[in-house]
């Protein structure tokens, strides 16, 4: 996880993307496939809801909604009531439809997915009626998109072309639009269509094929990075690109540079339930982040998490920027990268504050890590929604015990040990021998305690209260501590051993 990462995240601005491609109407007929017709041998469905979605171009419009950005789209429709249901549904999405001009020539891309139940469960797509036109505009619709495409440009920070090859992405078109773009330095990004010419995508700065569509373009098989690495350089220097973003699906986002530098940003695994509509949401990211000049690495890392996040959803569904943060922060981490100081988990309290987070913070020595401290950091954890154990440094007990020979195991040692702990988020090493420095910069909403504490005897409840944190002290396993293990360890007592209460796991809220 990187707090870097975060922080671009948080500070994203809001920029204006226009959106030129292929609008598509999508709709959903469920039902129970309930038995074979007697009309023909074919499966009876019994349909009990319907469902119409945003497709191709007007998707991306959608996506990048939900990303926060300003959006206007260019594109066509057929003066039918498919058209005008898409151009209302852009509309309450406060899509800027300027540029959606009605054709009467030609019918809403419109397709239709017939989804059966067996049994009144295991959902499976039975059929698809595609209507749609896929021939090329005619020389006059061309015009008119044109002259109303182009003044819009540099009202925006860059373009995004979604090309779904139904006849809207023309090579004059898309030819003018990026010329036009490039003498007024707006950047444009191309989601190409499949096949092996993209040539009409010349002088754009940038595409994402995936890994079939970069096989196919390139004649280059793409199985490794390496491969990546080589078809996105053939396609930086034959299309003329800045950049070429290749995605590789579950092993991320190969980017090359028209300089020949490439780097793969890995993904982390996911539970992949449907891949509609992944792609889009690569390229509302990748617009959103290069439109607010960030860099193409973290461009790259912030389409990762926001493509993961939509293959774990059914159908299309827009991704938000707190949906992303949230990953970042609660997503599987390795035990060094909980390990922070101060600044670093101010600006992840930050932003977990932003999703409405419940923050639980407590302190001690844990020299010698034992089962009453993971008994007790249990319980902590299970008050909030993120728990920050923050550990007195060695001179910090040095002081307070005035024991040269304590602490046991050095600080980043002890630190390293609670961060290897699900139940802890975050750990933190602190100098002082209080934690009220800390205190007042994080503001918990709850400072809790182990052992045989009252509220005020809980080091700096005073202050935890005074803006309205909650103190409270935790339960203790009689028996156990860390003094009367090192005593028992130096042979000047024996101690029975006591009984430890049985391990209980209560779901932690959601984050």
């Amino acid at each position: 996880m990187s707090n870097d990462l975060i922080q671009v995240l948080q500070n994203l601005g809001r920029p204006q993307v226009l959106v030129l491609g292929d609008l598509i109407l999508d709709r959903y007929i469920w039902g129970d496939a309930e038995r074979v017709s007697q009309e023909a041998p074919v499966i009876l469905l019994q349909a009990d809801r319907s469902e119409t979605r945003l497709g191709g171009a007007a998707n991306v419009a959608q996506l990048l909604r939900g990303l926060e950005a300003g959006v206007s789209l260019a594109g066509v429709t057929g003066d039918d009531l498919d058209g005008r249901e898409l151009r209302s549904e852009l509309k309450a999405l406060d899509v800027n439809c300027d540029a959606v001009l009605v054709d009467d020539t030609r019918p809403t891309t419109v397709k239709e997915r017939f989804i059966g139940r067996a049994q009144h469960r295991h959902p499976h797509q039975m059929l698809r009626v595609d209507r749609e036109q896929r021939t090329a505009l005619d020389a006059q619709r061309s015009e008119t998109l044109l002259q109303t495409v182009l003044p819009l440009i540099e009202k925006h920070q860059v373009v995004l072309i979604s090309d779904y090859a139904k006849g809207v992405c023309t090579p004059e078109i898309v030819q003018q639009i990026i010329t036009h773009a490039r003498q007024v330095g707006v950047p444009v990004i191309v989601d190409p269509r499949p096949g092996e010419d993209y040539s009409l995508y010349h002088g754009a700065t940038a595409v994402t094929p995936n890994r079939l569509e970069t096989t196919r373009a390139t004649g280059i098989n793409v199985q490794s990075s390496e491969d990546a690495f080589a078809a996105g350089r053939q396609l930086c220097e034959e299309l003329g690109l800045k950049n070429a973003f290749v995605t590789l699906d579950s092993d991320g986002i190969a980017v090359v540079q028209a300089n020949g530098d490439a780097e793969l940003l890995p993904t982390r695994r996911r539970e992949v339930y449907d891949i509609t509509g992944a792609g889009d949401m690569v390229l509302a990211t990748i617009g959103v982040a290069m439109a607010d000049g960030v860099s193409l690495a973290d461009t790259a890392r912030l389409a990762n998490i926001a493509g993961g996040l939509e293959v774990e959803q059914i159908g299309v569904v827009p991704i938000t920027r707190d949906q992303m943060l949230g990953d970042l922060l609660t997503g599987p981490r390795k035990t060094y990268q909980k390990v922070c100081d101060l600044d670093e988990l101010a600006q992840h309290v930050s932003a977990r504050r932003q999703l409405k987070q419940k923050i639980v913070l407590t302190n001690g020595c844990f020299d010698l890590l034992h089962v009453g401290h993971v008994h007790y950091l249990q319980q902590a954890a299970d008050e909030g929604d993120c728990l920050i154990v923050a550990v007195n440094s060695d001179a910090s007990i040095r002081r307070l015990e005035k024991a040269p020979d304590r602490p046991l195991f050095p600080q980043q040692e002890r630190a390293t040990m609670l961060a290897a702990l699900d139940a802890v988020d975050y750990v933190l090493v602190f100098d002082e021998e209080t934690p009220h420095a800390l205190l007042d910069r994080l503001r918990p909403d709850l400072l809790v305690k182990g052992g045989t504490y009252r509220r005020d005897e809980i080091v700096g409840w005073e202050l935890v209260e005074s803006y309205g944190g909650e103190v409270k002290p935790l339960s203790v396993i009689p028996g156990v501590s860390t003094t009367q293990i090192v005593e028992r360890l130096r042979g000047q007592t024996i101690l029975k051993r006591p009984a430890v209460p049985k391990a209980h796991a209560p779901e932690r809220k959601a984050g």
